[in-house]
């Protein structure tokens, strides 16, 4: 009796499975190409000698040397050296911290870097493709991929000896270790869309996204060295539109009051909970991010016209943002 041959050789490849991997491997290969010359690794020492020295990862965002990472890692830094892909080392001194956004921005001593191309990360989708570089466990340059898994999550980190909630995060699939934080989170065109900030578990990263919010508070950091937010007192969520009301202001969702401090300008501008806020500034707004775009810099002390459904009727209040201490 003929015994069955058990390994027969490989199976041929289907066509289409072939050409998907081939153009997968292709653009992760391409997004690491032109991502690994412009992260750094950040060696930084701290203050406390009771605490070791950390590390983590920068990105380069101009020629001058300016870099983006995350404000947790050079948290008490007295002196740090951010080395490229190439050999170049340079000192580093920092520019400017949020721990509320987690960003940072520091400045290396080099004058001819290569900065990375910055997208938007408003134009995310849940599914999309995203390739992290980072310095994992000391492992320079370091590549991961995956893909977008969830959008607008809220991570809750320490500063210091309080608590803090770092709103709108993007969570991935892409393998983060520590010393990723502070690398590039890019899309399949190699433009920056976040930078890494966090592991959460087992497949579950957080990075901070660049959008409109972010640019306005690193702009800050660079002019400032901070940033000055200012504060309403609401607290509130996401939350769709009457049918009605829909279909009248040409919008599906509004920002939800859940709670209004007293005291706070919010309250005495007039805003009450179960308002339905659909307007600040004349814009459009629908989600917690909306609002908090406003609450930046210049809005502090200026008067701020907002537009709220409340029992089925437009109303609009003005409202004076004071200075969140």
């Amino acid at each position: 009796m003929a015994v069955a041959e058990l390994f027969v050789g490989p199976a041929e490849p289907v066509p289409d499975e072939e050409a998907a991997l081939d153009a997968y491997s292709a653009t992760v290969s391409r997004v690491a190409e032109k991502l690994l010359p412009v992260v750094a690794s950040l060696r930084v020492g701290r203050s406390d000698s009771r605490r070791p020295q950390g590390s983590g990862s920068g990105v380069a965002v101009s020629r001058d040397g300016l870099l983006v990472t995350s404000a947790h890692v050079v948290e008490g830094i007295t002196r740090g050296v951010a080395a490229f892909a190439d050999g170049g080392e340079f000192e580093m001194e920092v520019v400017g911290s949020d721990p509320l956004s987690d960003l940072a921005r520091v400045r290396a001593r080099a004058t001819e870097l290569q900065p990375v191309d910055v997208g938007d990360a408003d134009h995310l989708r849940v599914g999309q493709l995203v390739v992290a570089v980072g310095n994992p466990m000391g492992y320079a340059g370091s590549v991961t991929a995956g893909v977008v898994s969830g959008l607008g999550r809220s991570l809750p980190t320490r500063w210091g000896s309080s608590r803090r909630i770092v709103e709108n995060v993007i969570q991935t699939d892409a393998a983060l270790n520590p010393g990723n934080s502070g690398g590039a989170l890019a899309d399949s065109r190699a433009r920056l869309i976040g930078i890494n900030t966090a592991v959460a578990g087992v497949g579950l990263g957080l990075a901070v996204p660049l959008d409109g919010t972010t640019r306005r508070i690193l702009n800050a950091l660079n002019r400032e060295g901070r940033v000055r937010r200012g504060y309403l007192g609401i607290a509130g969520g996401s939350q769709p539109l009457p049918t009605a009301a829909a279909e009248r202001l040409s919008r599906k969702g509004a920002i939800g009051v859940m709670e209004v401090v007293e005291g706070s300008p919010a309250a005495k501008a007039g805003l009450r909970t179960g308002d339905l806020i659909v307007e600040v500034g004349g814009q459009p707004v629908s989600k917690a991010k909306d609002l908090q775009g406003h609450m930046i810099g210049a809005a502090i002390g200026r008067p701020l016209e907002i537009e709220l459904l409340r029992e089925g009727r437009l109303v609009r209040v003005t409202a004076v943002p004071q200075e969140l201490k």
